[in-house]
């Protein structure tokens, strides 16, 4: 089993949430992302990769950690993508298959919307990434899945079509099951579902969809 890869946005970062996921044995790559550095000083953590275009990274813990010769890509503040994007196109470089971002929700609900599209890149790679928080777990998905209740992130989950409307869209094994549906942008009709029993099997032809796993 591949060795995950974690991004450190710079977005809220809960303290235990992400120490417990730093510190985890199936953690293999951490890449620090701008502000996101702040946190890894603060905890004493080195990141094997460092990326952003430093607007809110300190220079002291900048010039720390070029002293340890951790890789460091700095990009122009005036730049067409996102840091946490620029992160995700490095783990696509390095092939990595298994990727969590931390800080990559908060108060800005732009970023949390960029970072959400910003899935794609590694869903066209073939790659599982996916943002969490203590409360939420968000993943792309473009074919049919099963969701276990034993290995669920939390009792809901929501779905929503990524662009394009999504037609033919089934649910089964939820509470609010759906059949042949044309699953569109406008509406909120797959909010807050739930599991009925042990398993929930989401099924369409084509298309791209948004999977949110939640926990009060």
């Amino acid at each position: 089993m591949n060795k995950r890869t974690v991004i450190v946005s710079g977005g809220m970062i809960e303290e235990e949430f992400a120490l417990g996921i730093l510190n985890d044995e199936d953690t293999e790559v951490i890449i620090g992302v701008d502000k996101g550095l702040m946190f890894l000083y603060e905890h004493g953590i080195n990141p094997n990769y460092i990326v952003g275009d430093f607007d809110s990274a300190s220079g002291e813990v900048l010039e720390y950690y070029r002293g340890k010769n951790i890789p460091m890509r700095k990009f122009n503040p005036v730049k067409d993508a996102s840091d946490t994007e620029i992160a995700l196109r490095l783990c696509m470089d390095l092939r990595r298959k298994h990727i969590l971002i931390i800080g990559g929700t908060g108060l800005r609900m732009d970023h949390t919307w960029a970072n959400v599209q910003s899935l794609k890149l590694a869903l066209d790679a073939g790659a599982d990434a996916r943002i969490v928080d203590s409360h939420n777990q968000i993943r792309l998905l473009n074919q049919d899945f099963v969701l276990r209740r034993a290995e669920a992130f939390g009792p809901y989950f929501s779905v929503f079509p990524l662009g394009m409307s999504v037609t033919d869209f089934n649910i089964s094994g939820a509470k609010y099951p759906l059949s042949h549906h044309t699953l569109t942008p406008y509406n909120s009709l797959c909010v807050s579902n739930e599991f009925a029993g042990e398993k929930v099997e989401i099924s369409f032809p084509y298309g791209e969809v948004i999977l949110m796993e939640t926990k009060d």
